[in-house]
């Protein structure tokens, strides 16, 4: 609802903001309840962790909060862990978010255990001392 308020007051984001969440919420794309296409999963994937980083801007996401989103109620997230952390690992080389353990960010194509989703700017922050 946010990023339709958005639009409403013309935001320059704010058009990509809905299409992401519509995205996530599988109202736009492959339809959620079809056989999951890959490159369709990817798409909705990267649009979840997009839209839940805009949501937590001063803090991290988990990779098991966006499985849960994409994969819905259930334990079949947990099938799709290794999807999420691969796009995100995509994400993160593109420079579109950074991956930490213990607070450090990580290479997440690499990390091993549990790691955290974080947009780039936050570590800036961090980072910087702000």
């Amino acid at each position: 609802m946010a990023a339709r308020r958005a639009v409403k007051s013309r935001q320059d984001d704010a058009r990509a903001r809905v299409n992401d969440a519509k995205i996530a919420l599988g109202e736009r794309g492959q339809p959620w309840w079809e056989k999951r296409e890959p490159t369709a999963l990817d798409e909705r994937i990267s649009a979840t962790i997009r839209t839940l980083l805009r949501k937590r801007v001063d803090s991290s996401i988990c990779p098991s909060e966006v499985a849960r989103v994409v994969c819905g109620d259930g334990d079949a997230w947990r099938e799709s862990m290794g999807e999420v952390r691969r796009v995100a690992a995509e994400m993160a080389s593109r420079g579109e978010l950074t991956a930490t353990q213990k607070g450090k960010a990580v290479e997440a194509e690499n990390a091993r255990g549990p790691i955290r989703l974080s947009p780039v700017s936050s570590m800036r922050e961090a980072s910087s001392g702000q």
